[in-house]
């Protein structure tokens, strides 16, 4: 099956709780229609540049899913009908990286980055 990352953004006045049931919801919808979920992580609450329906902050959240087209054309239809979700992002992948997501590993554990030229 086709291997998907979604990246979703719900309200900043949900709960912690509340933000990582949403990712418990949409992980059954998607296992009911015959996928699974790879892995999932909360990135928390994080400002946004810019607001989204009057919100400054929302709770980010990541998964990485193993599963057909139809089964996240309906978790993707189901996110964007829930009242707490205000974005969502779906890519396609070749493969999962391994390990935490660059937004859950810490600074030193990133690696170098490139120096800039003038």
């Amino acid at each position: 099956m086709p291997l998907y990352e979604h990246v979703f953004i719900s309200r900043q006045d949900l709960s912690n709780a509340q933000a990582e049931g949403l990712i418990e919801h949409f992980s059954t919808v998607l296992s009911d229609n015959g996928g699974k979920v790879v892995e999932n992580e909360y990135w928390g609450l994080k400002t946004m540049a810019y607001k989204i329906n009057k919100n400054r902050k929302g709770h980010y959240a990541f998964l990485k899913t193993d599963a057909p087209a139809s089964a996240v054309q309906e978790m993707e239809r189901l996110m964007r009908l829930h009242d707490d979700v205000m974005r969502v992002m779906t890519i396609k992948v070749d493969a999962h990286e391994e390990g935490p997501s660059v937004q859950m590993q810490k600074r030193e554990e990133r690696g170098e980055r490139r120096e800039r030229r003038n």
